[in-house]
């Protein structure tokens, strides 16, 4: 359901969004800006050598890191605009075009799935469920998946947390922030290990 992702919707808005969004964090790569957060606590979260899904990849600045840690990395992004920059910009990982709601990616498993970058919040409301059950399909035993996302964003934490119950994720840890900060009630961001 296309028309009811909000990556689509605002790319159709806005024609340059898109090359906006890649020179965006090209910009703060080059001023030196941390990165790289969420790569690293998956990075702690998993094995040496783990396989892990990088679930909206975007540009890959997620996969990358985590590629470049030792991880065999599966990017899978909506956008293939997003995807061909991250061929470009970061050689190594596997870079995928593709509709999360139909993901169906060839065994083995994955140790981690992450999708970071509020793309849960991008995604077709009707696709939720479905994205977090593929998630959960697609782990390996003693797998986690961790989403991070920020409030406001048309999806309140609390229905993040019956979808994910409901796509039968049970809650691990959910913090507040990428660097462990605790999630409280006023917390402006969630990051939920779901395994």
């Amino acid at each position: 359901m296309a028309e009811e992702n909000a990556w689509l919707r605002r790319k159709a808005e806005e024609p340059g969004h898109t090359g906006w969004y890649v020179q965006r964090f090209r910009d703060l790569a080059a001023r030196g800006e941390d990165l790289a957060g969420e790569a690293r606590l998956i990075d702690a979260m998993v094995p040496r050598g783990a396989r892990i899904l990088d679930a909206g990849s975007g540009t890959g600045r997620v996969g990358a890191f985590l590629h470049a840690a030792g991880h065999e990395v599966v990017g899978v992004d909506f956008d293939p605009e997003l995807v061909a920059v991250a061929e470009q910009d970061h050689p190594g990982p596997s870079w995928l075009v593709g509709d999360l709601a139909e993901l169906d990616l060839p065994a083995p498993g994955f140790d981690a799935v992450v999708c970071a970058g509020n793309v849960i919040a991008f995604v077709a409301p009707s696709t939720r469920v479905e994205i977090l059950r593929r998630f959960k399909a697609h782990l390996r035993e003693g797998g986690r998946v961790v989403v991070g996302f920020g409030a406001g964003r048309g999806y309140a934490f609390e229905d993040f947390l019956a979808d994910a119950a409901a796509a039968g994720l049970s809650r691990d840890v959910l913090l507040s922030t990428w660097d462990l900060r605790p999630f409280t009630p006023e917390s402006e961001f969630l990051v939920a290990v779901l395994s």
